[in-house]
């Protein structure tokens, strides 16, 4: 039968490590490509192969999920087609890891050989063992000279008991290696200089798909695409019979609701693209043309017998946010599309292909109310927005509170720190005051100077906190976390401590009177930037807000020259990105998003406004 030569396989880890070089390895080592070939599409300094968005390139990290297909004969001669799908490691994209899992029969749990098991890993495997997929361990990064392969593995096989892993499950092979270097062995004692290793335990070990292809069709749309040419294209796994091009088919969407449609173009998965095929058999991932509508999650049946195939079930998101047309004073200076008309089309759209995203409309027509698993998240979605051309302002991030027999409650993350053992008693002292609760402290194996906290935390507990730890650590702290539970509401969490410098006038800003606020506290702005009244243009040094002049030019005479601007004190700007916007603000604030710059401003621009505010009890109902 056709399916026992097919192998679909997820890749899942934790961020960072090493899944994406991984594949890449098995990639260049597949005898399928010429290096030149792969190097070109590399490119960049990044240099990963299937991080082929501009900002994976960028952080480094996986955003989307991919699919491609390497052909691998085996010592005997039988010849293997094995599907890959490229996971993301962070948690924010966890919807995009649990719709492809669908697609797939085992998964290569790739773990680092220092950091062990961490938040995501959990996160990715009890995903994988609720769908019942067999596991292989390949502990990565063996090669690093602080490695620990050994206790890795046995704290892996914890998490699996601790996940309640069946005992097929448990009886996992591991794997070691270094994707970098492209090698893998069983043994640590026995070198190897090739990848073979996992090609052997992916066939051997993964089972085939458990299909009929004399069944009526049934396919399971688990991702989407879009061409300028054939519009929809739909990405899945054939479980039951076989599909044909140009023949007729049913839809069956999420509600039960039937369409009777026609596939206009049928392809598989060849290499790192897709090959047109007249047919497709039960087993094989494919992509479909034509159908319109056609959704994630929609079944695609034969119209004899249309049975629908169980849905993909998404985490609900964990986090909200306003959109809304931006309305400051630079508005349409730098954007292509301003209106709330353009930015509603933009949020339709990418509602068709992020299945962890929600948008609902907000207080008035010009705001939107946009859900997502985590502020990496949805300031993704910003980000590619502002690289088109959008402009948009955003309100503070918010955590999504459910209400279960009158109780409020409130996501809880587990949370991950390592830090050196000097900045202990620091870090313990940030995460104190944010109703955390401590599961275990310990130093961590193989690195006696470095010591490993665990926490659960409030989602809301976590605004803020990465720039702060990383401050009293001096960038020596990792800090990885991930969704774990709703609990009952811990209570109030201190907002941020220090007040913020406001424009009183709208300008240029100069030295002279960045010199003059030196004492005040820090910039966000430098000499020459355009700033406009309301505008945060810096952090005040004492906990409440204040109104300065950045603009103020010095008066000139013949004693006094501009010359003299060149011994002005000024502190190097602080250049936030967007993230770090969207930790910071607070709730009587907006971040403005533009193409070309990132601003953070009072909703109320005028001081009088403000005043008039904070009498009638404006900022207490904002804050809600």
């Amino acid at each position: 039968m056709y399916a026992q030569s097919i192998r679909n396989v997820a890749i899942i880890a934790h961020v960072d490590h090493g899944k994406t070089t991984l594949v890449d390895q098995l990639l260049y080592q597949s005898g399928m490509f010429r290096d030149e070939e792969l190097e070109k599409l590399a490119g960049g300094e990044h240099g990963l192969i299937m991080d082929s968005n501009p900002l994976e390139r960028e952080r480094g990290i996986t955003i989307l999920a991919k699919n491609c297909a390497i052909q691998y004969t085996d010592k005997d001669g039988r010849e293997y087609k094995i599907n890959i799908v490229d996971t993301p490691g962070h948690a924010d994209f966890g919807g995009e890891v649990e719709r492809v899992l669908k697609m797939t029969d085992g998964v290569l749990l790739v773990v680092d050989a220092f950091d062990g098991p961490m938040p995501q890993t959990r996160f990715v495997l009890s995903k994988a063992l609720a769908h019942n997929l067999k596991p292989i361990l390949v502990v990565n990064k063996v090669d690093r000279p602080d490695s620990r392969p050994d206790d890795v593995v046995n704290e892996v096989f914890d998490l699996f008991v601790e996940l309640e892993a069946n005992d097929d499950a448990l009886d996992f092979p591991v794997i070691f290696a270094s994707a970098k270097e492209g090698w893998a062995t069983m043994d640590l004692s026995k070198p190897n200089n090739n990848l073979k290793p996992v090609y052997d335990a992916i066939i051997h070990s993964i089972p085939a798909p458990k299909v009929d292809p004399d069944k009526p069709l049934q396919m399971l749309v688990t991702s989407l695409e879009y061409s300028d040419y054939v519009g929809r294209v739909g990405i899945g796994k054939v479980f039951a019979g076989r599909m044909q091009q140009g023949q007729p088919v049913t839809v069956i969407d999420k509600q039960g609701r039937h369409t009777q449609q026609k596939v206009v173009q049928l392809y598989e998965y060849e290499r790192l693209g897709k090959k047109r095929a007249e047919e497709v058999q039960a087993g094989d991932i494919c992509a479909v043309a034509g159908l319109d509508p056609v959704d994630i999650g929609d079944t695609i049946a034969c119209p004899d017998e249309p049975l629908a195939l169980p849905i993909v079930a998404i985490d609900e998101p964990t986090m909200s946010m306003t959109f809304q047309v931006n309305n400051g004073p630079f508005a349409g200076q730098d954007g292509k599309y301003v209106t709330s008309l353009q930015i509603r089309d933009r949020l339709d759209k990418e509602l068709q292909t992020n299945v962890a995203l929600r948008v609902e409309s907000g207080a008035s027509a010009d705001e939107f109310i946009v859900s997502g698993r985590g502020l990496m998240h949805l300031g993704i979605l910003l980000e590619n927005m502002r690289r088109e051309g959008y402009e948009v302002c955003v309100g503070k991030p918010q955590v999504i509170i459910h209400v279960v027999d009158g109780v409020k409650q409130e996501p809880i993350e587990r949370l991950v720190i390592e830090c050196p053992a000097d900045c202990q008693n620091a870090v313990m002292s940030l995460i104190g005051t944010r109703r955390s609760e401590m599961l275990r402290m310990d130093s961590k194996s193989g690195a006696s100077d470095y010591v490993h906290m665990e926490f659960m935390i409030p989602s809301r507990g976590l605004f803020g906190l990465n720039a702060r730890v990383l401050t009293a650590t001096q960038g020596r702290a990792i800090m990885h976390h991930t969704f774990e539970r709703y609990e009952p509401m811990r209570g109030s969490i201190p907002d941020r401590g220090a007040g913020v410098m406001i424009a009183s006038e709208t300008g240029t800003v100069t030295a002279y009177a960045l010199d003059a606020l030196y004492e005040r506290g820090f910039f966000f702005v430098r000499p020459g930037d355009r700033v406009y009244e309301g505008q945060v243009v810096g952090e005040h040094c004492k906990d409440n807000d204040i109104v300065v002049n950045a603009t103020k030019a010095k008066a000139l005479t013949n004693m006094r020259t501009s010359s003299k601007d060149d011994a002005a004190r000024i502190r190097p700007a602080r250049i936030m990105s967007l993230e770090a916007h969207l930790e910071y603000v607070q709730h009587d604030e907006l971040v403005e998003i533009c193409p070309n710059s990132i601003r953070l401003r009072k909703r109320l621009l005028r001081e009088g406004d403000r005043r008039r505010a904070a009498r009638l009890g404006v900022d207490a109902v904002m804050r809600q």
